[in-house]
């Protein structure tokens, strides 16, 4: 009876030790393992995104999901027969649902910094990008400085809280207690700009201008870049092992420049080509 009491103890401890080692070789295995043969196979490839991220992924009013990242990822994937299916997801945690295999890629402006380089591989350039704050006339906020003891929102997981972080003597170290207020979004962050219970939002400028562009009120917002936060470039974001993915997004981005159709995706969405970085 002592020894059938032993076994079982034993087997109740190591059981979890196999459980928990076996989910951490399936992560390894997505995180490492070239999925391009496996995405050719199921003609499907799945994409992360924010799906409230103006003008790159977001709902319109009856729920379809558009964009210009939208119709990027479906104009490169349509080359190579795959569809490309979309996956909102809690921004904040988007390497996570990457290097666990529930997406394959993050595509939705999403910016190189050298923190994600440490955690994803990325695909070239094709949109150039910067961190800008957003506020009200009405606040009679007009330089970055004027900040000082006032509210400042940012989106959580966002290149903007990274750059707060990384150079904070440009805007952290004037805000009020020096931490922003977060958001899971950057609507959330505007309905609280609006109310005055923020005073700015550091942001992406691309969002910040399709964004303001159309709300009835647009002129009641200002918009101020410096010189201390650098020009970024989005990209496309995926796991290091999938080199052969990599070489398939950068090879039908250029052909999108050569045919003329990622031309005619820039005028759809911002009117003009200027943002556009090529593939060189």
């Amino acid at each position: 009876m002592r020894k059938i009491k032993y076994w079982l103890v034993l087997l109740a401890l190591i059981t979890p030790v196999i459980i928990l080692s076996g989910c951490e070789s399936v992560t390894q295995r997505a995180d490492t393992q070239d999925t391009w043969n496996r995405i050719e196979r199921r003609k499907r490839v799945v994409i992360g995104l924010d799906d409230s991220f103006v003008p790159m992924g977001f709902r319109q009013k009856n729920g379809k999901l558009v964009g210009y990242d939208v119709d990027l990822a479906r104009a490169v994937f349509k080359q190579y027969g795959i569809k490309a299916d979309f996956q909102p997801i809690d921004w904040s945690m988007k390497e996570t649902e990457l290097k666990n295999g529930t997406i394959d890629l993050l595509w939705n402006g999403y910016s190189i910094n050298p923190s994600r380089r440490k955690k994803v591989a990325f695909s070239r350039p094709y949109l150039k990008n910067e961190q800008i704050l957003v506020t009200k006339k009405a606040s009679n906020i007009l330089t970055f400085a004027d900040m000082k003891g006032k509210s400042l929102g940012v989106q959580n997981g966002s290149t903007g809280l990274t750059a707060l972080d990384e150079r904070p003597k440009v805007l952290k170290d004037l805000i009020k207690n020096q931490k922003p207020v977060l958001y899971d979004t950057f609507p959330d962050a505007f309905i609280d700009l609006n109310a005055n219970r923020i005073q700015g939002i550091l942001m992406d400028q691309v969002y910040a201008d399709y964004y303001i562009k159309h709300q009835k009120n647009s002129s009641s917002y200002r918009t101020y870049s410096s010189k201390e936060l650098p020009v970024e470039y989005y990209a496309v974001g995926m796991r290091k092992g999938d080199k052969t993915l990599r070489q398939k997004i950068n090879a039908g981005l250029g052909k999108l420049q050569k045919n003329g159709e990622l031309r005619k995706i820039n005028q759809k969405w911002f009117g003009t080509n200027s943002n556009y970085l090529g593939t060189d």
